[in-house]
């Protein structure tokens, strides 16, 4: 068990009342006590009380969880898990549930009076997660830097005929030879017009003489995820296309330029938004600026014109301002950043400069 994250969700608990809270998010269960299994229909819990160590709700034909610093309650495929779980809840008092605890245990834990009441409390471990330790920002490091490189073998697929699908069932292969596990997300790929559709799956799309060739993609190592995305040009661009791609490239750089702790998600979203409005294509932006990342691609707390929080040091978030004009164009440019006690540290060293392919 890592005492440390503990006692942060714990604390984050304390703040909203709470005393006892029920994880399920294998994720999540990793996370905090370093055992993993994928339950698929059945049950896993580990429930975080205040005081005295967490106990963990494992199936028997699941890995053995001895060693991960919980107390373990096994349990076989004819038992009932709910009633487990109430033996060791306080029904007293309110229970934090995951955001991920399906209807089928929920509903049964409520009606069998396994606490006063029951409140979402995923927040407590989803901020707790948010804030990376200095081991998961070297994680994101090296998986970033495995990005970049899988992103020059990328740019060296790109000639006349092959297909946008070719491209991406190919990219696993090399992220693979590269140290990574797997895809951290499906990878787009768009030539042309395709790239003014934001998640645009790839298809049997062949590359034309004068494409825009846009990458949005990122791998897991370690457990953790990257994720980037660079546009080029496979022909000299015309002034149009030279204009859009400058205001999301000036876009990108502003955003990250204002990074530091204090500043809030809302102000960052703003500040590259603010140069896509002033350059004439502010309803051509037609999503957030970003996203946190982490164990997933995608964790809770968007970089958006409506989260008013402030950003700490530790966090990790992308920084991906876009233009997408249907039937015409499409630019996005991604970065990842981890905010420092004065600024940010981009992840991503792969160039981001107009390139013509």
């Amino acid at each position: 068990m890592d005492e440390s994250r503990l006692s942060r969700v714990r604390a984050n608990l304390a703040d909203r009342g709470l005393s006892q809270a029920l994880v399920v998010d294998p994720l999540s269960i990793w996370w905090l006590c370093g055992y993993h299994t994928e339950p698929y229909e059945r049950f896993l819990a580990l429930l975080v009380r205040a005081e005295g160590e967490p106990v963990l709700f494992a199936n028997q034909l699941f890995p053995d969880p001895s060693g991960c610093g919980a107390r373990v309650v096994g349990f076989s495929d004819t038992d009932d898990p709910v009633a487990l779980v109430c033996e060791h809840t306080d029904r007293t008092r309110p229970l934090g549930v995951d955001k991920d605890l399906a209807a089928r245990w929920l509903v049964p834990l409520m009606e069998s009076g396994a606490a006063s009441s029951f409140v979402l409390a995923s927040y407590a471990v989803d901020d707790a997660r948010s804030v990376k330790d200095a081991r998961e920002r070297e994680l994101m490091r090296a998986a970033s830097a495995t990005n970049d490189e899988a992103m020059t073998w990328l740019v060296d697929q790109v000639r006349p005929g092959v297909t946008e699908r070719q491209i991406a069932d190919a990219l696993l292969g090399e992220y693979r030879r590269l140290g990574a596990q797997d895809h951290s997300f499906s990878p787009i790929v768009s030539f042309g017009d395709h790239a003014a559709d934001p998640h645009h799956e790839p298809d049997d799309t062949p590359l034309s003489s004068g494409d825009m060739v846009l990458f949005d993609v990122g791998c897991k190592r370690d457990w953790y995820c990257s994720d980037m995305t660079r546009t080029f040009f496979t022909a000299e661009p015309t002034a149009h296309q030279r204009a859009v791609y400058d205001a999301v490239l000036r876009a990108n750089e502003a955003a990250e330029k204002i990074v530091r702790p204090g500043v809030t998600f809302a102000q960052i979203d703003r500040a590259a938004r603010g140069v896509i409005e002033d350059a004439g294509w502010g309803a051509a932006f037609t999503h957030r600026l970003g996203h946190q990342i982490g164990l997933v691609d995608h964790e809770p707390g968007d970089v958006s014109a409506t989260h008013d929080e402030p950003v700490r040091p530790g966090q990790c978030f992308s920084i991906e301002p876009g233009i997408y004009l249907p039937g015409d164009m499409g630019v996005r440019i991604e970065d990842l950043v981890i905010v420092t006690e004065d600024g940010c540290e981009v992840l991503n060293r792969y160039p981001k400069g107009l390139t013509v392919l």
